[in-house]
């Protein structure tokens, strides 16, 4: 989702809910406790220069549990925040700690925001090796004629 998406979501809900992907609600008392410019410069495996921008929010929860953070007050601190991405409509990403701290893309039912799990991806297929191969029939496999290896033979 782009940030100016997550804005106009902000203005049509009158609390904040997240909710993790097939985890359940992420506790009320949530705090954002970081807002920033996530900016990430490599090379995939292919040898293409990448450069990726986001706009990072950080979901943290204490043990005080009377705490609720407001649609308006998030909007105050997204406004404070974004000198650091400028006038760029950036995607959005939000961390949050469970095992690890984990990275998340943001989707919106209507009413919660969805925090939906990232997934790591060759960006380089069939420039790096990576390409599917097929599986093999257990009927094709020449078992039979195939010569057999011996232990110091050199062909294993």
């Amino acid at each position: 989702m782009k940030l100016s998406k997550f804005k106009q979501h902000l203005e049509l809900v009158s609390q904040l809910n997240f909710i993790q992907e097939n985890k359940g609600f992420i506790p009320s008392h949530f705090h954002v406790t970081e807002a920033g410019l996530t900016v990430k410069h490599f090379f995939d495996c292919g040898g293409t220069l990448h450069l990726e921008r986001a706009v990072s929010f950080q979901l943290w929860f204490s043990h005080d549990k009377d705490y609720r953070l407001e649609p308006h007050t998030l909007k105050n601190f997204i406004a404070l925040s974004e000198n650091l991405w400028g006038k760029e409509d950036l995607d959005v990403e939000f961390e949050y700690q469970t095992e690890t701290i984990g990275r998340y893309d943001l989707e919106f039912d209507g009413q919660n925001f969805l925090l939906v799990a990232k997934q790591t991806n060759c960006l380089a297929v069939g420039q790096c090796g990576t390409e599917e191969k097929q599986k093999a029939e257990s009927s094709e496999l020449q078992t039979s004629q195939a010569p057999r290896c011996t232990p110091n033979s050199g062909c294993c």
